[in-house]
């Protein structure tokens, strides 16, 4: 177990990077640079809060048996910027009015079932924490995040963003953060923050294809299908399949996601570029995936599951240390067979050595 592991790295992740963000605050529009702007600041303000301030809710939630059934509260903060808001849902109702209130619902739950029935992980902690949610969050605001309690919903502006509640791979990304946070701690900095982000968009993934009963080979390994606007020219928020062609439009700008390791982004902005070169690690899953073929969540899923849950993962980690123990987690799992020479192919493929 890392040293470190002990100590919390407290991470504000939000589903929508801060250069996209940065990119429409800057827009001549005042209909789109304003509400841009203020996610932009509202988004700075929350990860200085989490730097300065202990995460909570880190021990086992509840001792002895824990429920396979999930334990979900839903919030509206009714526009505000204010946390948890009004409770609106809880697990033993009758699906709501709103809909996006039964959308939180039902992701939590996915959430959920993905981690139990597939790695026997009972909620996010191992030890049924309840699932919390606020939606309708602020106003127009252009975001959804894990805020180390709960998930927090943005309605977006219904021009560049929709309901954040809509794709449930989102849902997933960000839960699974929560999920890194219980586990390997990854510290949200350059490769192992990029890491972490990369862990958050493919669980996120395996979440979709799971509630779907979709194959690797039937999936669109695309993170936020149906996130964007009717106008913005793009598909998404990240491709896995092809890093960098998420998006490229006017006002949204171009996906600057890297997909080999030939054209890793330096940069100090966006605490190293952890959105944009997760790309690197995401596509190392996809080929292994898709090279596996059948259900993503059963082997390649299984050895990412391992590694993260392992111990041996350090919270400084780089991508060659995570490759390294991908190859080692898949010989351990299944012997010297298929697992590993896919691990093998997919990372020298993206370019990471893995000894």
């Amino acid at each position: 177990m890392d040293a470190n592991a002990h100590r919390v790295n407290p991470v504000f992740c939000t589903i929508v990077p801060p250069h996209v963000l940065d990119k429409l605050a800057r827009a001549e529009d005042p209909a789109i640079a304003g509400p841009a702007a203020r996610t932009l600041e509202h988004d700075a303000l929350q990860r200085t809060r989490r730097r300065i301030t202990t995460v909570r809710g880190l021990a086992p939630s509840v001792s002895g048996t824990v429920s396979d059934k999930p334990d979900r509260t839903i919030y509206d903060a009714g526009h505000q910027e204010t946390v948890p808001g009004t409770k609106v849902h809880s697990e033993s109702d009758e699906p709501a009015k709103d809909a996006t209130v039964n959308r939180a619902h039902a992701g939590l739950g996915a959430t959920f079932d993905l981690f139990l029935k597939a790695y026997g992980r009972h909620s996010i902690d191992d030890s049924g924490l309840p699932l919390n949610a606020t939606v309708h969050y602020g106003e127009k605001y252009g975001n959804a995040f894990w805020d180390g309690e709960r998930m927090v919903f943005g309605d977006g502006d219904n021009d560049l963003f929709l309901d954040f509640t809509l794709p449930v791979d989102v849902i997933g990304h960000e839960l699974t953060h929560g999920v890194t946070q219980y586990t390997a701690n990854l510290e949200y900095f350059s490769q192992s923050g990029a890491l972490n982000e990369s862990m958050s968009d493919v669980f996120g993934a395996l979440i979709k294809q799971y509630s779907l009963g979709q194959s690797a080979d039937a999936a669109d390994w695309l993170i936020g299908a149906g996130l964007l606007g009717p106008n913005v020219t793009g598909v998404a928020l990240r491709s896995m399949k092809e890093p960098g062609t998420a998006y490229d439009d006017d006002v949204l700008g171009k996906d600057p996601q890297p997909a080999r390791m030939e054209d890793y982004v330096r940069t100090g902005r966006d605490n190293g570029g952890v959105h944009i070169n997760s790309g690197i690690p995401n596509h190392a899953f996809y080929l292994a995936a898709t090279a596996l073929g059948g259900n993503a969540w059963e082997r390649a899923g299984r050895i990412w599951y391992d590694v993260l849950t392992g111990g041996e993962l350090s919270t400084t980690a780089r991508f060659t240390d995570f490759a390294r123990l991908t190859v080692a987690a898949a010989r351990a799992r299944f012997g010297e067979g298929e697992e590993q020479e896919a691990l093998l192919k997919a990372w020298s493929q993206v370019g990471v050595p893995t000894n």
